[in-house]
């Protein structure tokens, strides 16, 4: 039996062409519709600068490096859409960020950049939260988690400017030395930020001339629950919250779902980007019970999402872990409004509860593509495209939102198996 080659239906497309047709493709599968093939979306991580000799700290911080290895890869794949997501550490530097370490600072050079969680906002501080959270956040939370900004501690009540006019007798306090020095801090970190932005804006436009297009992006948010555990009570703390002090864990969520969707709401209008990043991390099966879980969790994430849905925007969820207990809550969402990318997850489950409710991510687990074998891969791929791909909704990215260690090899398998298998026909 002969076995024809692999030939990549891309070839000899322009690159505008090759945008077109790939920005429709994650255009129907949004919606729920029945693309021409199964879009795949490349969420690289650190395997580009491991393929093509950059450092981690490089992917990081040096923009002009992090394009060129990300445009190799992108060519040498040819995936319908691909995205590196590091983060420049250079705002985070400037303030002293206690929260997060990134490669060459604290680390090897080819580490990676680590959120480091603790219990930045205590147990007594809830009252102070509730209240008024800017207040607090601004003169408690920030001098806490940044070292250049303790000096935000020496300001008084923020209430303080609605004195108007007479409020400018209290500016005085913006010469002391602590506070003239955190708000220099500020200034280099927005300036840092303001160059970051604009490097990202260049890359997806480089991308965009080589023929593939940019995701959807808008603002981040998170779940109230997990905004709370992640950045203020951390782990330890939010388990005994929902014993100990219940009831003011469910008013400061309350606090975090207001402000969340006025900002959500406020960046789509003055940006026009539509989309809404959610990575969820403390709902899965395994953090909390059912009952723990429809008390503090779900009541306020379902109400952010039809918020979302209702102002127009289109929340992309990352749900981390296992969510195969969660499922049927997740049905009652909004048909066709997000979309959701699948960890860790039964993706067969889920594509025959939520099938007809979200846009589904996922499937391709990175341990396969780390050390799995040709045969393997090919196989899984197959049953992907037939299985969760039927019907459309299936876009074909991996379990995990980063590629360190998966063998360029075994990612091209995918990538052309994919392009093989998932063409629909009707």
């Amino acid at each position: 039996m002969t076995i024809k080659p692999y030939k990549d239906p891309d070839i000899g497309k322009s690159p505008q062409q090759l945008l077109a047709e790939r920005a429709k493709r994650f255009q129907d599968v949004t919606q729920l519709k029945q693309p021409d093939r199964i879009p795949i979306q490349l969420m690289a991580g650190y395997l580009p600068a491991d393929m093509y000799g950059a450092t981690h700290q490089e992917m990081h911080e040096n923009p002009d490096k992090q394009m060129e290895v990300l445009e190799k890869a992108a060519l040498y794949f040819q995936p319908d859409s691909i995205m590196s997501g590091q983060i420049n550490p250079g705002p985070s530097l400037a303030l002293g960020d206690r929260m997060t370490t990134y490669p060459g600072h604290g680390m090897d050079p080819n580490g990676a950049y680590q959120f480091v969680e603790g219990e930045y906002m205590k147990s007594d501080d809830y009252d102070a939260f509730i209240d008024d959270p800017a207040d607090w956040a601004i003169r408690k939370y920030w001098p806490r988690i940044f070292t250049e900004l303790e000096g935000l501690a020496f300001l008084p009540p923020l209430g303080i400017a609605a004195f108007g006019a007479y409020s400018l007798f209290n500016l005085g306090v913006f010469m002391a030395p602590p506070v003239a020095k955190a708000l220099q801090a500020l200034a280099r970190a927005i300036q840092i930020q303001a160059e970051t932005g604009a490097h990202a804006m260049r890359t997806m436009q480089r991308l965009a001339e080589l023929g593939f297009p940019a995701g959807s992006f808008g603002t981040m948010l998170e779940a109230p629950f997990d905004l709370m555990a992640d950045f203020l009570r951390g782990m330890k703390g939010i388990m005994l919250d929902m014993y100990r002090r219940p009831e003011k864990l469910l008013a400061a969520e309350e606090k975090v779902l207001r402000f969340q969707l006025e900002h959500a709401i406020g960046f789509s209008r003055a940006t026009g980007a539509n989309g809404a990043g959610i990575p969820l991390h403390r709902g899965s099966d395994g953090f909390m019970s059912l009952a723990q879980f429809e008390r503090f969790y779900w009541p306020q994430y379902k109400a952010m999402i039809l918020g979302l849905v209702d102002a127009g925007i289109v929340p992309g969820v990352l749900y981390e872990g296992a969510w195969d207990q969660r499922l049927n809550y997740l049905a009652q969402l909004p048909k066709g409004k997000t979309t959701g990318w699948f960890q860790a997850s039964d993706i067969f489950k889920v594509k025959e509860i939520l099938g007809d409710t979200m846009c589904i991510s996922g499937g391709m687990p990175n341990s396969l593509l780390q050390a799995g074998t040709v045969e393997d891969v090919r196989s899984f791929t197959i049953k992907l495209c037939r299985e969760v791909g039927k019907g459309g909704g299936f876009i074909m990215t991996t379990a995990a939102a980063e590629m360190q260690g998966c063998k360029p090899e075994l990612v091209k398998v995918w990538i052309e198996t994919t392009k093989e298998y998932g063409v629909y026909t009707s």
